[in-house]
């Protein structure tokens, strides 16, 4: 044995072996390299992009070491996949990724990955980080326990909806980031497994509906065990009770955000937080003091506490130490004086303060803090002058300083505001006169100086203001005449003059301003004739009382819906034998009694042949065509809302089917073209009873004369938007209702998209105008008029006792109707959503709400969702619009994601109108759908809401 072991063959026996083993190793390793770039070939395969040479290194004869987007460990393995913002799509085969052995990152984040992620994922043990977020997958997220070794976990934004497997996270104590925020999960209560996460420092669970409604729910105070946590995002949910005792803890944190939630108590937990460089606690029910500590924090750059109940003052030194953004404490109960010292780095760019109970004066800090742009103060109890330099700051945009008791001047220092678009500062104490530099804010869009002490002239040079829409200045000391120059402002809507000391005629350019809704000269001491160009404007508003007025009445202003506008005017007349409240206009030469009584009885007799006549002709016409006139079997009743240049008969002689253009649910348009030329749309409501054919009746409840009609015609009577239709008037009886709104000469989204499409193709640039437009009204209407909305109009029907009939009441837009309509008759502003929603879908897809192919009661909400759901391919990008170019189908994408957001079964979980429009105006792909969480952790960035 030991003669062997000495024997001299041995050491070339060993270098056999040796040479054998660093063989086989080859072997190994290339087979593992194989099959590594099978894997990795398979994974190519299941994705689409638009990017034909991102995946070009991906071939069978480079190592996968050197495939783009893959890193190895030093053993050649793959350790990494990092495909994240490329806007690839397709379905993740997780059951081939979780093979690769070494895998300890796989970050997909910023694409458009679509369906279920497979309960294959928990294969990949190795993970130590792992990105999804900012996807439209669907359905649950499966269990994860066995990723042990998970570090970083990003799953925001991705559409997961169902339970989220909280228990997962038992098993995963070595999380640092936890990003789970901004999907539509089950509402549950908040889950106690992340408190027993002692590593993490990264908190993001914001509108992911943590603590379902019921029951109600607080945050455990065993989250002050999260001693590392720097940030934590919770906003948007259901939080109810008190901010949690062991808050204090965090001392590290420094982004904390848990707005918009139902949280009660005082701050004083977080007066312990002095680390933190942003606080966002609005839209809360809080109350008592702000912790006076606050004023000390070194690092806070925003404070935004508005739309609580908080009480006491503003720590003075708060935003003094750091580069301070804006603060917004609005809408509370603060008393007090606005902190000093905000803008000491003079990095500020927002004040808000407005809706307080604020005194003191506004100090002077700020007429030095140049990088101001938004400065609200208003609704406060603040005296003092205004400091001269606010008025010039070069950045600002809005100045709102009305309702308080501030006095002083408008000073010159307004020409260096280039920026300025908004100045509000109705009922307060300024004085002196209104300076002639004013005309060099050229950016300057509404002025309201209303309720004040302001004397001397108006500017001659205002009418260099170009862009001023609305210019209020009633109730003041102004003097000398109106400036001709007035009438060079085009853009003006709006002229508030009434209750000064103006004198002088009235300039006739004012009659040439395009777009001008309402005008109040009212209680001035106005001299002359009124200008005949005043016949041209068509106003809402129109009021010349209360003057020196001299001359006849332009016949244009001597109608009903002006009744009043010209009464004090002692000097004028009128030659319209219907106006009784002024004298008559005597002529130069006068005519003799007899000839102009037997002119008058011709004229009338002529008059009365010729209606004779086209009745004649009428009847006749009507008895070819078996109609009946509406206005021979109903007591109609006028309301106008704007000056009408037709007739009630006009209108009802034009509902006949030659001018039918559309039939809905609650009844038909008509298009009517006036003896002027002009055309109207003319929607008619039948109330009570429908003609069935036949001459039958059957019953049909409607909106009729309600009170909830009658409300809703008066809110829609008020509107003012560019994207909202005029309402004229409405006609009603007591059988149906007519509605009278400006006819839009392109026809219908309907008819461009689905009737006439090779006749008027919708481009995508028009299509996309269209959708912002749509979603600006709208948001009007949500935000601009309270308690209105398609919602409103259809609860106020369910409310008037029609629910036994409520399939009908929507029967003409079926497809249009959120869900919960259906099973609850409740809607509200969110239902709106739905709808559009559903706009957006048909903007994207060319397809009408319901079509033969997506199959028995299914709509376009459902064929949309199950297409981005399906295992194929292309089936993404098959959903848009074959009219749609290629270059555009990404954008189109986006536009199609916001759709399915506004679409969500969960009414709470659909964002708001405001927010959509902010969506569809973002341009910036990473910014598109919401709130997106920053990654950055070297740097601590954090996005955050700033105010508007």
């Amino acid at each position: 044995m030991f003669a062997a072991i000495t024997s001299p063959r041995v050491p070339s026996l060993l270098y056999l072996y040796l040479y054998l083993l660093c063989f086989i190793s080859v072997l190994v390793g290339v087979k593992s390299d194989e099959q590594e770039r099978q894997l990795l070939l398979n994974l190519k395969s299941s994705l689409h992009n638009s990017n034909p040479t991102l995946f070009h290194s991906w071939n069978s004869s480079n190592s996968v070491c050197s495939f783009y987007g893959v890193t190895c460990n030093p053993h050649a393995s793959v350790a990494e996949i990092d495909l994240s913002h490329h806007n690839l799509s397709g379905l993740l085969p997780f059951d081939s990724i979780c093979q690769l052995q070494s895998l300890h990152k796989l970050a997909f984040g910023f694409n458009s990955f679509y369906g279920n992620v497979s309960h294959h994922l928990k294969s990949c043990a190795n993970l130590r980080y792992l990105d999804l977020g900012n996807n439209i997958f669907s359905g649950p997220f499966p269990d994860i326990s066995p990723l042990n070794q998970l570090q970083y976990l990003y799953l925001n934004l991705s559409g997961f909806s169902g339970t989220f497997p909280w228990k997962s996270l038992r098993n995963l104590t070595n999380l640092v980031v936890l990003s789970v925020g901004d999907n539509p999960f089950d509402p549950t209560p908040f889950p106690t497994e992340v408190v027993s996460l002692k590593k993490l420092n990264w908190l993001y669970m914001s509108n992911c509906s943590l603590n379902g409604i019921i029951p109600p729910g607080e945050i455990p105070s065993e989250i002050g065990k999260l001693t590392k946590l720097w940030q934590l995002e919770m906003y948007n949910n259901y939080f109810t009770g008190k901010l949690p005792f062991g808050l204090r803890n965090l001392t590290g944190l420094q982004f904390f955000d848990g707005s918009m939630n139902n949280f009660v108590g005082d701050l004083s937990e977080v007066r312990f937080l002095s680390n933190l460089v942003s606080l966002q606690l609005f839209e809360n029910k809080l109350s008592g003091e702000i912790p006076m500590e606050i004023g000390e924090f070194k690092h806070l750059v925003n404070l935004s506490l508005y739309r609580n109940q908080l009480t006491g003052p503003i720590p003075q030194k708060v935003g003094s130490w750091a580069d301070f953004d804006f603060i917004d404490v609005s809408e509370n109960l603060l008393t007090g004086p606005i902190p000093p010292d905000m803008c000491n780095k003079g990095t500020m760019h927002g004040l808000f303060v407005l809706q307080n109970k604020l005194t003191g004066e506004i100090p002077a800090t700020y007429a030095k803090c140049t990088s101001l742009r938004r400065f609200r103060v208003s609704n406060n109890s603040l005296s003092g002058s205004v400091p001269a330099g606010i008025w010039g700051l070069p950045n600002v945009v809005i100045i709102d300083i009305e309702l308080n008791q501030l006095d002083g001047y408008i000073t010159s220092d307004i020409e260096n505001a280039k920026t300025l678009a908004q100045i509000y500062a109705r009922k307060n104490l300024l004085s002196g006169e209104i300076p002639e530099e004013i005309s060099k804010a050229t950016s300057l869009i509404a002025i309201d100086l209303s309720e004040n002490q302001i004397s001397g002239k108006i500017p001659e040079r205002i009418g260099e203001l170009k862009q001023l829409s609305s210019l209020d200045l009633q109730s003041n000391k102004l003097s000398g005449s109106i400036p001709d120059s007035l009438g060079s402002c085009a853009s003006l809507s709006e002229i508030q003059l009434s209750q000064n000391s103006l004198s002088g005629e009235m300039p006739s350019s004012l009659g040439s301003l395009p777009v001008l809704n309402s005008l109040n000269l009212s209680k001035n001491e106005l001299s002359g004739e009124i200008p005949a160009s005043f016949s041209r404007l068509r106003l809402s508003l129109f009021d010349l009382s209360d003057n020196k007025l001299t001359g006849a009445i332009p016949q244009a202003l001597s109608i009903q819906a002006y009744n009043g506008s010209l009464d004090g005017n002692p000097g004028l007349c009128s030659s319209d034998v219907g106006i009784t409240s002024f004298k008559r206009c005597s002529g130069s030469s006068e005519m003799p009694r007899d000839i102009r009584t037997l002119i008058i009885c011709f004229s009338i007799g002529s008059i009365v042949l010729l209606l004779c006549l086209a009745l004649y002709k009428q009847r006749k016409k009507k008895e070819k065509d078996r109609e009946r006139s509406l206005k021979e079997e109903y007591s109609w009743d006028v309301k106008s809302f704007h000056v009408l240049s037709f007739t009630e008969d006009e209108i009802l002689d034009s509902i006949k089917q030659e001018n039918l253009i559309g039939k809905g649910g609650s009844g038909n348009v008509y298009r009517v073209t006036l003896s002027n030329g002009k055309d109207l749309a003319v929607k008619h409501i039948w109330n009570n009873n429908v003609d069935g054919g036949g001459g039958r009746r059957r019953r049909r409840p409607m909106m009729g004369k309600s009170k909830e009609f009658e409300a809703e015609v008066e809110a829609l009577s008020s509107i003012r938007h560019v994207n909202v239709v005029k309402l004229y008037c409405s006609i009603t009886s007591e059988e149906s209702s007519l509605l009278v709104y400006e006819y839009m000469p392109n026809g219908s989204l309907w008819d461009r998209l689905h009737v006439d499409r090779m006749k008027n193709e919708l481009d995508w640039e028009t299509r996309y105008e269209i959708a912002v437009g749509a979603a600006k009204g709208l948001e009007y209407l949500h935000h601009g008029i309270a308690d209105f909305g398609l919602a409103k109009i259809v609860e106020a029907n369910v409310v008037a006792g029609c629910v036994d009939n409520s399939t009908q009441v929507v029967a003409g837009t079926h497809g249009y109707i959120a869900p919960e309509y259906g099973y609850t008759y409740k809607v509200n502003e969110k239902s709106d959503v739905y709808s559009f929603g559903v706009v957006l879908m048909e903007l994207v897809t060319g397809k009408r709400p319901t079509e033969a192919e997506f199959g028995e009661k299914e709509d376009i909400v459902n064929w949309v969702c199950s297409k981005v759901q399906e295992h194929n391919k292309e089936r993404m990008m098959e959903v848009v619009d074959s009219r749609i170019p290629k270059h555009y189908k990404e954008e189109a994408i986006k536009v199609l994601r916001i759709a399915i957001l506004c679409t969500a079964t969960l009414p709470a979980l659909r964002p708001t109108m405001r927010s959509v429009v902010q969506m569809l105006e973002d341009a910036d792909p990473c910014k598109l759908l919401g709130i997106l969480v920053t990654k950055d952790h070297s740097a601590n960035k954090m996005q955050t809401h700033k105010p508007t």
